[in-house]
């Protein structure tokens, strides 16, 4: 991964090569910032480039040593990952998973690109309900690698994934790690929610907040490396609101989105037309799904609700919707307004917060379809 193949983040990229060029590298870093923004595809640029036999003599690493040959398959004897595992029934129960367990997964996932979710890689491992943790024996696997001389005679990089997921036997183990780093070891963290971090860890390192990516350069990606037209890459990097991934999800046709458009339509239909039998039926498809995208749906909810409620307002720079949403609120939105749009936000986080306590799902969207009856008559 290169500098060049990072999508915008200019400012943050010649913050980093910075660090290098001017001799003020610390050898902790966190990169925080937003799902989508590139904090990955940023770490592995930046890895790329303390590795490259020739980085000091150019913007971006060489692409072509020895060196960014082995990176880039991530395969470099000196790179090495951390992430959030989970423990899967053929462990025995004694082992504490470490991310070499899942390694084939890993490389796999950022082989097909740098941009992706939990919940991606969630689904790359095989896990079902579980909850992904970075566990002790992690942190012990990871002082023994890098304990070891460097085997090229550089940098020894560590880049960890989601750190505030570590639990609290790795985060204590991981702290003294950092604060005695074995000679040439760079640890670079991609963090999404770093208050969730020990103040210790984050005092050792050096923050860099990523911001949203730029909707210009969002647009030029989608019509140099996706081939879409210049009108649809403009709708879509704006709606995308900085995300790289929103911006990829917004071209799959069959993606959870389109879904979830579909079923927020049959929702307020079949409630301003009152027919009680017919939410009971959507109720029952909404508990087939799992919790969590059954929260994802609603939290899709919430912003699809805020989105016509803008549209009222006739300012088309204030909307993010896809074409096929927008054409919904043509007629739709005129029942989201100030008598309702309060009562309808609460309503949708009442319903998010029951899922998240295991509440019967069946129970919690029937409950919110026949509310939502009564909050559409609203004037």
């Amino acid at each position: 991964m290169r500098f060049s193949e990072v999508i915008g983040q200019e400012e943050a990229k010649n913050r980093l090569k910075g660090l290098v060029d001017e001799g003020r590298l610390p050898h902790a870093l966190m990169l925080c910032g937003p799902e989508g923004c590139g904090k990955m595809a940023l770490a592995l640029a930046f890895a790329t480039y303390l590795l490259c036999e020739r980085h000091g003599n150019a913007d971006d690493s060489c692409g072509a040593c020895r060196q960014c040959l082995m990176a880039d398959k991530l395969e470099h004897p000196d790179l090495h990952f951390t992430f959030p595992t989970i423990k899967l029934p053929s462990m025995s129960p004694e082992h504490k998973p470490v991310s070499d367990d899942f390694i084939r997964q890993w490389r796999l996932m950022l082989a097909s690109g740098p941009y992706f979710s939990m919940t991606q890689w969630m689904e790359a491992m095989g896990a079902e309900n579980q909850q992904a943790i970075i566990t002790a024996g992690e942190s012990d696997e990871l002082t023994r690698k890098l304990s070891l001389k460097s085997s090229q005679g550089g940098y020894k990089v560590s880049v960890i994934w989601l750190p505030e997921r570590m639990n609290a036997d790795c985060a204590n183990k991981m702290l003294k790690l950092i604060e005695e780093p074995p000679s040439q070891t760079v640890f670079i963290m991609v963090c999404q929610e770093p208050d969730r971090l020990l103040d210790t860890i984050r005092s050792r390192t050096q923050r860099i907040d990523i911001k949203r990516i730029d909707d210009e350069s969002i647009r030029r990606a989608l019509v140099e490396r996706r081939a879409v037209g210049d009108d649809t890459a403009q709708r879509i990097s704006r709606m995308a609101a900085g995300s790289w991934l929103r911006a990829t999800e917004a071209l799959d046709a069959g993606n959870e989105n389109e879904e979830f458009l579909d079923l927020f339509m049959m929702l307020m239909r079949l409630a301003y037309m009152r027919r009680i039998k017919d939410l009971k039926k959507w109720s029952d498809t909404m508990q087939a799904m799992g919790r969590e995208k059954q929260k994802r749906f609603l939290a899709y909810m919430l912003r699809l609700v805020r989105e016509n409620f803008m549209y009222n307002f006739g300012q088309p720079e204030l909307n993010y919707m896809t074409q096929r949403e927008e054409e919904f609120s043509r007629n739709f939105a005129r029942f989201i307004h100030e008598g309702n749009i309060l009562q309808i936000n609460d309503l949708v986080n009442l319903a998010i917060r029951d899922i998240g306590q295991n509440a019967n799902a069946k129970i919690v969207f029937f409950d919110l379809s026949l509310q939502m009856i009564m909050l559409l008559l609203k004037k």
